[in-house]
């Protein structure tokens, strides 16, 4: 089951995570927040990059800069989290390579 990131979904996260427990599905989600709260793998852009990207435009604005005249940003941190409680809870065996290519695993 993938979860696309929406505002809706966010508000339901431990519903959405319970209904995937029960049902017993594998599921991705967007932040990193939801491999937290028991989700199975999150992968997504860093929103403390983002932060940290929205403060450093605003220096740039307040030290004289013309905000059109800016740069537009992407995401260019991603956060890859993989949850090896709920793997287990699952039944499943999550690749070594996948494992090393995390960011965080939680055990």
């Amino acid at each position: 089951m993938l979860v696309a990131a929406d505002p809706y979904f966010d508000t339901r996260r431990d519903h959405i995570i319970a209904f995937a427990a029960q049902n017993r599905l594998p599921n991705v989600y967007h932040f990193r927040e939801y491999a937290f709260a028991g989700g199975l793998i999150s992968y997504g852009p860093s929103i403390t990059d983002g932060y940290w990207q929205a403060g450093n435009y605003t220096g740039r604005i307040l030290k004289g800069e013309k905000p059109g005249e800016l740069p537009i940003l992407q995401p260019t941190k991603f956060d890859f989290v993989i949850n090896l409680k709920t793997a287990k809870t699952l039944g499943l065996t999550v690749p070594f390579g996948l494992l090393n290519a995390a960011d965080e695993v939680i055990e």
